[in-house]
C-alpha cells in the first residue's frame, strides 16, 4: 500500500541527454551530466515559483500529445500503462496489447484500494490546462509532449481513482485539494515540485493557497525536484 506513497518522495532522476556537436571532432558523443536534484523546504520551494498572471487563450487538450509509446518503446505499453505498472502495489498480469489484469493500486488522493485498472485515471499533477496557463503555451509541441508523458519524475503522473481525478479537473490548489486529509501535504509538495521541475509560474491565489499549507499543517514538509531537460 505504501509503495506509491514512498515513490512520491524519492529523489527524482533524469535520463542523460546527449550533446549536439557543433564541430567535427567535439566530444559530441559524451552524455550531458544529469541535473542534480534540488531538495528544500516547502516554504522555500514555494518562494522559488515565479508569480505571474494566467492566460488560457488558445488552449486545447490536443496541444499536449498523450499517451505516447512511453519510456520503453519495445514493451507495447503506452505511458498510461507504464505508469500503472510502476505504481502497482501488487503487479498485474500483462496480456496482449499490454492489457493489465489482476493488479492492485492505492489511490492516495482518496485513500482507496483499486483492483480494476479501468477505474483509474493517470492524473497530470499539474493539469495540462494549468500548465498551458503557467508557461507551456510558449513551448514547442515536442516539449509539451514530453511534459504530458513525463515519467522522469514520480510526482508528474499519478494513478488515482477516476472520480477524484475528474473532480480535480484542471483546478489548482486554490480551488481543489485531495479529499483525504493525510494526502494534502504530499499533494502540495508534489504540485510545487512539478511547477519547479518544468519552470511553470503560479498566480497570486495559487501561491497564497500553497503558503497556507506551508505555514500550517505542512510546515515540516520537504520538496525534492529535478529540473526537466
Amino acid at each position: 500500500m505504501f509503495k506509491n506513497f514512498l515513490r512520491g518522495f524519492g529523489v527524482l532522476t533524469l535520463a542523460v541527454v546527449p550533446l549536439i556537436a557543433s564541430g567535427p571532432v567535439q566530444a559530441a558523443q559524451a552524455p550531458a551530466r544529469a541535473r542534480a536534484a534540488q531538495v528544500t523546504t516547502l516554504t522555500d520551494a514555494i518562494d522559488r515559483v515565479r508569480l505571474d498572471d494566467e492566460d488560457r487563450s488558445g488552449y486545447t487538450r490536443s496541444s499536449f500529445r498523450h499517451w505516447n509509446a512511453g519510456d520503453i518503446a519495445t514493451d507495447g505499453c503506452s505511458t498510461r500503462n507504464e505508469v500503472l505498472l510502476a505504481e502497482a502495489v501488487r503487479a498485474p498480469e500483462v496480456g496482449p496489447g499490454c492489457r493489465l489484469t489482476g493488479g492492485l493500486w492505492f489511490s492516495y488522493y482518496d485513500g482507496q484500494e483499486v483492483t480494476d485498472p479501468g477505474a483509474l485515471d493517470i492524473d497530470h499533477m499539474v493539469p495540462l490546462a494549468e500548465a498551458w496557463d503557467s508557461g507551456a503555451s510558449a513551448w514547442t509541441p515536442a516539449r509539451r509532449e514530453a511534459y504530458a508523458n513525463d515519467q522522469g519524475a514520480p510526482a508528474s503522473l499519478v494513478a488515482v481513482t477516476a472520480r477524484t481525478n475528474r473532480q480535480k479537473s484542471d483546478q489548482d490548489p486554490a480551488q481543489w485539494m485531495p479529499p483525504a486529509p493525510d494526502a494534502q501535504c504530499r499533494y502540495v509538495g508534489e504540485w510545487v515540485a512539478t511547477k519547479l521541475r518544468w519552470q511553470l509560474t503560479a498566480d497570486t491565489a495559487e501561491l497564497e493557497a500553497l503558503k497556507v499549507f506551508a505555514d500550517g499543517p505542512c510546515e515540516d514538509s520537504v520538496v525534492s525536484y529535478t529540473p526537466a531537460p
